[in-house]
């Protein structure tokens, strides 16, 4: 069985360099992970992280493992530079891909075409406005059901009414024709009653099926479709995710599975040399801050949602807080540093940085 795991996949081909570099020195030694561990200061979980590719090591533990093998350190440090670089451009380009994947799930949920430029949207918005005004200006009767009306079998009749023929039958000098009896005009006012009732049904059940029909524009042209639903918290995490929001606040960002590709930096700052960063899970819906380029005992802070946590850096000078839950913007989440020579800063929001541009470095942790 091999003694080493396969490299990721999708590792830069500098840092994998470098990686290999860390192994064959290792295997020259003849020494195993814990005795490297032991004879550098830096935990074996640690070294483990930086010989599997998943951790950058830091300066500090590149020179120890040198000194510890008998290797040249300024060869071991001129990789490690390269790597660096190469890990701080990976990590950059994840965050400019989580934005883009923000930008365009937003515009789906309005139902904007995401395969059209933003600025034609709003134009193809205001085209299908005007249209759908231009339909509601046409005559609506053309599309709207006409109600069969009654047969009027209820009129009154000259045997309704014996006066009337008597009156006919006289002379126009004779006197006008005698009024309805009461009981005749209370009978007519029901029947009238009757009818306007109907009348008013008819009307009733012909704007219902208007309605049916076509909703909001009374014409039979197919309705817009509907912007899609957001999705459900309760919908199926990703593969490796164990938790989101609430479950996750006090939990490992590494061990719950919301770092890595799931994770992007919207703010970062410095506390001496030590730096700062909160780092953001759109899936977990969680921050944690992480300190890295420290010395032992510099700790980070980060408050959010209620809750507060608190990390120190190692001897391999970095460290990461427990998750806290954000419910808001991300950006508006800050973490802030204290060393322990008294020296304070705090992250701020990381400006928009094309695609392919140089990034600052940004540490050697990638949780």
């Amino acid at each position: 069985m091999p003694r080493w795991k396969a490299l990721p996949e999708e590792l830069d081909p500098q840092v994998r360099e470098f990686a290999g570099q860390l192994r064959r020195l290792v295997d020259r030694s003849g020494l195993s992970v814990a005795a490297v561990a032991d004879a550098t200061g830096y935990s074996k979980t640690s070294w483990e992280r930086y010989l599997n590719g998943r951790l950058l090591p830091p300066l500090r533990a590149v020179v120890a493992l040198a000194e510890t093998t008998g290797a040249q350190p300024a060869h071991l440090t001129t990789l490690w530079e390269l790597a660096e670089r190469a890990w701080s451009r990976a990590e950059m380009r994840q965050d400019v891909t989580m934005e883009a994947i923000s930008v365009a799930q937003a515009r789906a949920a309005l139902g904007w075409d995401t395969d059209q430029p933003a600025a034609e949207s709003p134009a193809k918005g205001a085209k299908f406005a005007k249209k759908s005004a231009a339909a509601s200006e046409a005559p609506r009767t053309a599309a709207m059901p006409q109600a069969s009306q009654p047969r009027r079998t209820d009129l009154p009749s000259a045997a309704d009414f014996p006066e009337w023929a008597a009156a006919a039958d006289r002379s126009p000098a004779a006197a006008a024709p005698a009024a309805p009896s009461p009981a005749a005009r209370r009978s007519r006012r029901g029947r009238t009653v009757m009818f306007a009732v109907g009348a008013v049904g008819a009307a009733l059940v012909a704007g219902a099926a208007v309605l049916l029909l076509n909703p909001g524009t009374g014409t039979t042209e197919k309705a817009a479709p509907r912007p899609a639903a957001a999705p459900s918290a309760k919908q199926a995490l990703p593969a490796g995710v164990r938790c989101t929001g609430a479950g996750c606040v006090g939990k490992d960002p590494e061990d719950m599975g919301c770092g890595g590709q799931h994770a992007i930096t919207p703010s970062r700052g410095t506390a001496g040399r030590a730096v700062i960063e909160v780092r953001y899970s759109k899936v977990c819906h969680t921050a944690w801050a992480r300190i890295s380029r420290a010395a032992k005992g510099d700790q980070a802070t980060l408050s959010a949602g209620g809750h507060s946590a608190t990390a120190r850096a190692e001897r391999d000078g970095a460290a990461y807080t427990p998750m806290v839950e954000v419910t808001g913007d991300p950006a508006k989440v800050a973490a802030c540093g204290t060393t322990v020579a008294g020296v304070k800063g705090c992250s701020r929001p990381v400006p928009a940085t094309p695609a392919g541009a140089p990034a600052p470095s940004a540490g050697s942790a990638v949780r």
